[in-house]
């Protein structure tokens, strides 16, 4: 297959949808297909409404792929522009995370309304958990499959006896990894963590580029209610270092207020480190509450305190999720077959779009054929 795959500003991001995105890239390549990374600049939302006017962004996607494998976080770009391309065979949506998914702000209705216009004009869509096809299929009627991300380990990193071992071992130890932004709860679990007594010790890994505001507010925060002295805000580490983070922490507590799936469960996972999410979004299709980690609901700071007290108490509990962690890591698909079943649904795709345009009445001009083609749905 010729395969284009559209993003914004490259593949170098260090999030999991990135990752994701470099996993398929290699796979494609590595099955014999040619894949062409096409980026785009990264606009305001209300600038990138607008590039879908652009002449030479038609001119560098209108080309004669077989899939034109489009990252849905472009959507903006992409809404008006998607209907005019009339030579690749097929056009696919990768979804990561809908915009208009997540906590409702003012601006909702508008992200609902151009993400389901847009997600009309693809034929299919590739969704990385099946909470995000759920959203999907209430925005638009088409084809879509779901492929798990994998973790970095691709499996249990560690025994289920040095698991728990480490559960009985010394203070209890949290980590939250992450890009420190609202959706990702960071504030919640600092205020949790205010009133969280006995010993424990705490580190906030991640970026601190996307929203230097909110980085603020959270380091204001660790500040004002005196945890500097176990709690630190590292920013990003090499993956050396988190590796050993991992090896080290207890539990992962990333009480975000919206996630798709959350990769960062499933890596926690894999070192047996128990993860405590919320009860929204993707995480609970991994984290099963009581089983191999803990959900709490988004901004709820007593019921996070409490998940965490308690697992600070019971290192019997602790130990036994550690153990269902690891197995619920041992049993995920690896990289190798989610990418497997990506490709399959690709090449399903470019043959029904193919058969479908073989099949069609259509207009003479193949301009309009297209057109007509990947208009909207009902």
């Amino acid at each position: 297959m010729h395969v284009g795959l559209v993003v914004y500003d490259g593949l170098g991001e260090t999030s999991g949808g990135y990752r994701y995105d470099r996993k398929l890239v290699a796979h494609l390549r590595g099955q014999g297909d040619t894949v062409e990374v096409v980026s785009i600049p990264r606009r305001s939302y209300g600038r990138a409404l607008f590039d879908g006017l652009s002449r030479s962004l038609c001119r560098r996607l209108d080309r004669p792929f077989d899939v034109l494998l489009q990252d849905e976080l472009c959507h903006p770009s992409l809404w008006q522009l998607t209907p005019r391309l009339t030579r690749p065979t097929a056009v696919v949506s990768l979804v990561h995370l809908l915009r208009s998914g997540g906590p409702r702000t003012r601006l909702h209705p508008v992200y609902r309304r151009v993400e389901a216009s847009y997600l009309r004009r693809v034929d299919a869509a590739l969704c990385t958990s099946e909470h995000t096809r759920q959203r999907v299929d209430d925005l638009a009627s088409l084809p879509a499959t779901v492929a798990y991300p994998a973790g970095r380990a691709e499996g249990a990193a560690i025994t289920p006896a040095r698991a728990e071992r480490r559960a009985h071992d010394g203070p209890l130890r949290l980590l939250f990894l992450g890009t420190l932004v609202p959706r990702k709860g960071v504030t919640t679990l600092v205020d949790a963590l205010a009133g969280l007594d006995g010993v424990w010790t705490a580190t906030l890994v991640g970026r601190h580029d996307a929203d230097p505001a909110y980085v603020d507010r959270v380091e204001r925060a660790v500040d004002e209610h005196g945890l500097g002295d176990r709690l630190s805000v590292p920013g990003p580490v090499p993956d050396d270092e988190l590796a050993a983070l991992l090896d080290r922490a207890h539990v992962l507590a990333v009480p975000s207020r919206y996630e798709s799936f959350g990769m960062v469960y499933l890596e926690a996972m894999e070192h047996g480190v128990v993860p405590v999410g919320s009860t929204v979004g993707g995480a609970s299709e991994l984290v099963d509450d009581g089983r191999n980690g803990l959900l709490v609901d988004p901004g709820d700071v007593d019921g996070l305190r409490r998940a965490l007290a308690s697992l600070r108490d019971d290192r019997v509990r602790l130990g036994s999720l550690a153990r269902g962690a690891l197995a619920t890591a041992h049993a995920h698909p690896d990289w190798s077959t989610s990418m497997a079943s990506v490709r399959e649904f690709l090449r399903s795709t470019v043959e029904n779009a193919a058969a479908s345009d073989a099949s069609s009445d259509r207009l003479p001009e193949p301009q309009a054929t297209q057109q007509h083609s990947r208009g909207e749905r009902s």
